[in-house]
């Protein structure tokens, strides 16, 4: 939906006249569980038109009158049922705790013990401060625009759109590359929870029927279940999915605990640091874990007090040390546990023999194909919302083939690419590196360009070029091992 506005140079930024401004409630987070209520506002007596077919009815901009101070945009959030302090918190450990945590002993196993741990604290550490400086140029963005809020994609459009003039030109580019990678991120996501549910499937079936079914079968099996449940075009219909999901990870990895701390070997036993040729390949697994940044912005548009979000010690830092602490424990302990035995997910190394075992991995699978069309409904909105205006009378039935097409497509994918380590690892170098450490770090350069401008030494340049190269590391790095690493495991 686009909108006529006059623009007039204000300060060296572009000031549009009132505008319209959409909350973006289904910027859904990567590798999470989660799908947020769709919390609608206040309609200001106006009309209220739908963006893109947005569930979320649109905002009408302040009045001239009332813009004689400066802009502040959380007054003018008119939030049905804003979330408390508590809830936010709740969500986010919920938008971060995902199926990644079952990947993480993979991760130590291509890092060490000692350098694991440390690794996984500090890409912790990082990831959960560019969400404060995606936040904070939000904040700032929101206030210059004199918009109540702004999700990610529309972050990096504002910021391109009020830094310096010749990146103006850029701003819908920089919009469409997030959006982008979102899709790309959240249908690699679907892919590897078809790998997931099939080898927890394949394990438990060859067990109790003596056979060898080639793991393709299962995730071509498993297409017929997955066009049904993703055929639910309602989020409402989709959430308590979320509820059995959660549920169901909670208690296979309270189990897979119990497996873990018996006879656990020395410390002594494992490597504590691994050759640097198959750190690439942590990094990957790691940011897949770890990255949430996709469900960031719309935890902080739905708070009833959004300076806590980002405030010290704040529901980002907090929320982050508990996520950040649960999967550097489960990586350390399910490495020593496994050693270089450890497979794509830690539940695959249960034992085979035991019910509680095969019952563990039947939770997981199922936890992960229930989780699988929370995932699948983000990139299918995107998707949607730029094709649904190409068709009329018909546009329900092209919804559906277009729906049943996208799981056709991961399922492909799935069965092209079934390494689970090499795929799940080249996920998070390819989508998350760019998503979680790339893009904050140029937005947070564009926005702060000209205001307050690079600082001492200039300190804010130096501080997002190392950002940037460490994420452009990892991304060429982790792309060509995970790469590597899928041909060998094809091979073999």
């Amino acid at each position: 939906m686009s909108h006529k506005t006059d623009r007039a140079p204000l300060h060296g930024v572009y000031k549009q006249a009132p505008l319209i401004a959409t909350y973006d409630q289904k910027n859904g987070g990567v590798k999470t569980d989660i799908i947020m209520t769709n919390y609608k506002s206040d309609k200001n007596d106006v009309p209220v038109p739908l963006a893109n077919g947005s569930t979320v009815p649109l905002v009408e901009i302040p009045s001239k009158d009332e813009e004689s101070g400066e802009y502040n945009p959380f007054e003018h959030r008119k939030l049905a049922h804003p979330t408390s302090d508590a809830d936010t918190l709740i969500h986010l450990l919920k938008g971060s705790l995902g199926s990644g945590i079952l990947a993480m002993p993979l991760a130590f196993a291509n890092a060490g013990l000692a350098f694991g741990l440390v690794a996984t604290f500090l890409i912790g550490a990082i990831c959960t401060y560019c969400v404060h400086i995606l936040v904070k140029s939000a904040h700032t963005l929101c206030m210059r625009r004199r918009v109540p809020a702004l999700g990610f994609a529309e972050v990096a459009e504002a910021a391109f759109l009020s830094g310096p003039q010749y990146l103006h030109q850029w701003s819908p580019f920089a919009k469409s590359m997030i959006n982008l990678f979102l899709v790309i991120d959240l249908i690699g996501c679907c892919c590897v929870y078809i790998v997931f549910v099939s080898k927890n499937v394949k394990q438990v079936v060859e067990v109790y029927t003596e056979t060898d079914v080639d793991l393709r079968i299962y995730m071509v099996a498993l297409l017929p279940l997955l066009i049904v449940v993703n055929l639910i075009r309602n989020l409402k219909y989709l959430s308590p999915l979320s509820m059995v999901a959660n549920l169901l990870i909670g208690a296979g990895m309270c189990i897979t605990f119990y497996y873990i701390f018996q006879d656990l070997p020395s410390p002594s036993s494992r490597d504590l640091i691994v050759d640097v040729t198959k750190w690439p390949m942590f990094f990957g697994t790691a940011i897949f874990a770890l990255e949430g940044i996709g469900v960031v912005m719309s935890l902080e548009n739905n708070m009833k007090t959004p300076t806590h979000f980002i405030g010290c010690p704040g529901i980002l830092n907090t929320g982050m040390s508990v996520v950040v602490f649960l999967y550097a424990s489960v990586g350390f302990f399910g490495y020593l546990k496994y050693g270089p035995d450890t497979k794509g997910s830690i539940s695959l190394n249960l034992e085979k023999t035991e019910i509680l075992a095969q019952c563990v991995k039947i939770m997981i699978a199922v936890a992960i194909f229930f989780t699988y069309s929370l995932q699948f409904y983000v990139p299918m909105e995107i998707i949607w919302k730029n094709l649904k205006h190409h068709f009329g009378a018909r546009r329900l039935l092209v919804e559906y083939i277009v729906r049943i097409q996208l799981v056709v497509i991961t399922v492909v994918i799935a069965v092209a690419i079934p390494n689970l380590g090499g795929f799940i690892s080249l996920v998070g170098a390819v989508c998350l590196s760019t998503l979680g450490l790339i893009f904050p770090a140029v937005i947070d350069l564009v926005t702060f360009y000209e205001d307050p401008g690079m600082g001492r030494y200039n300190w804010r340049l130096w501080k997002n070029v190392l950002l940037i190269g460490f994420g452009a590391i990892g991304f060429i790095t982790g792309s060509y091992v995970s790469i590597l690493e899928i041909i060998s495991g094809e091979s073999s």
